[in-house]
């Protein structure tokens, strides 16, 4: 039986690079990995690690349409990083000006979590451990 060994990135088309890419390294502290201008798609890719491990491939087009994502739309739901202390994470969000949902607790696990936005308005979770 055929079974895939993990999840090897997650593709995200932004809206407007610069902003997207300070989000996504500076907000969420990845690494750049590569970063290659594409001139035939005039578009950006950018590879993003987290903790060494490569994550997210983050594209720029021109004009992109934009995407429902709210609420419970067909499709990917959203991206959820898992963290050791949730107000810590929390504490950050509001230092880099990124609001956050109120707290919620898993129902099965009872493990606290919260949704925020990127830059598109993307849902993203953070999950503690």
């Amino acid at each position: 039986m055929f079974t895939p060994n993990g999840i090897h990135h997650v593709a995200i088309i932004c809206s407007d690079y610069e902003r997207s890419k300070k989000f996504y390294t500076q907000v969420l502290g990845m690494t750049v990995a590569a970063e290659h201008y594409r001139q035939e798609r005039q578009s950006w890719k950018l590879d993003l690690s987290l903790n060494g491990k490569y994550v997210i491939e983050l594209f720029s087009f021109p004009d992109p349409p934009p995407r429902v994502s709210r609420p419970e739309a067909r499709g990917l739901r959203h991206l959820a990083f898992e963290v050791g202390d949730l107000s810590l994470a929390l504490r950050h969000l509001q230092q880099h000006q990124v609001e956050a949902e109120p707290v919620r607790i898993d129902e099965y696990t009872g493990k606290r979590f919260t949704f925020f936005a990127d830059p598109d308005n993307l849902p993203i979770e953070f999950y503690e451990k």
